[in-house]
């Protein structure tokens, strides 16, 4: 039966449900980050810091095995160093930020892969790299949860200012004083989301539930506050559809919700009104005399 199919997994085994929890939390939280990133032109940054969060991380997992909070700790800073870092080299050399964070994140990622290597097996260096959002436990869940809190709170607070850098970014350091702190609170939120996102689908697709979802919103409506909206929804039947995949195809969770979210992007370019064949069918013939 259908209904059995879709919601038996979900009522019958906790770890389905916890999944479920941080899948919701995710899209509550990272989307919306994701949405601001891909406004202000900075999606390929989100993924060079994704991976920036590796080698810290990586150390935490090192000197403490898998342990949530020394992960968590290493990566926030080690994502907070590299944007710090890669800014530092834009401002003081003749390469542009974009550079510098892809030396950054190449950098990164072959740092961590050794560290892990160091002392792991190839299983926990895919634990690191593709996440295990079907293991979430208690911790993890209210880890992601604390963050999601945390990053709806500062985007209360800081929405004009956000909106106003994504549009018109001279003009808000012209007027206000709130340019810096929605800068660098901003990359701050994209840091956090990130680890969150790494706890649940590795360090590889952490950044795939804030920029897909995202995207796909961005083709179908123009107002911020129903992007954000459909953003969100998209990221969670994502989720929902990635676990059902997982479940009954026996597949890789994290891969299958990434992937749910690709098939959305895909289909809202082709058909929706800012895509390919949406917006040949919404054009209107040209009046003639």
């Amino acid at each position: 039966m259908i209904a059995e199919a879709l919601f038996g997994p979900f009522a019958d085994f906790e770890f389905m449900r916890r999944a479920l929890a941080g899948c919701l939390a995710l899209a509550l939280g990272a989307t919306p980050v994701g949405v601001f990133l891909l406004l202000r032109r900075m999606s390929l940054m989100g993924d060079a810091m994704a991976h920036a969060i590796l080698p810290g991380a990586a150390l935490g997992y090192l000197a403490f095995g898998l342990s949530l909070g020394a992960m968590t700790i290493g990566g926030i800073i080690a994502g907070i160093v590299v944007a710090l870092a890669a800014g530092l080299v834009a401002r003081s050399s003749i390469l542009k930020e974009d550079a510098s964070l892809a030396a950054f994140y190449l950098l990164s990622i072959a740092t961590g892969v050794m560290i892990v290597s160091l002392r792991g097996r190839n299983l926990d260096l895919l634990h690191v790299l593709f996440g295990s959002v079907l293991a979430l436990d208690d911790a993890s869940l209210l880890l992601i949860s604390a963050i999601t809190t945390a990053t709806l709170v500062a985007l209360a607070l800081l929405y004009r200012p956000l909106v106003l850098e994504c549009f018109d970014a001279a003009f808000l350091r012209g007027v206000s004083a709130a340019s810096p702190i929605a800068h660098y609170g901003f990359l701050v939120l994209v840091v956090l989301n990130l680890v969150a996102g790494f706890h649940a689908l590795g360090t590889l697709m952490a950044v795939g539930i804030m920029i897909l979802p995202s995207a796909a919103a961005r083709l179908w409506v123009k107002r911020l506050p129903a992007m954000l909206g459909l953003a969100v929804l998209i990221a969670f039947a994502s989720g929902v559809g990635g676990l059902l995949a997982s479940y009954h195809a026996d597949v890789p969770a994290g891969p299958a919700i990434i992937l749910a979210t690709g098939i959305v992007y895909v289909l809202s370019l082709i058909l929706a009104p800012g895509g390919m064949l949406g917006a040949r069918l919404d054009r209107r013939p040209h009046l003639e005399s």
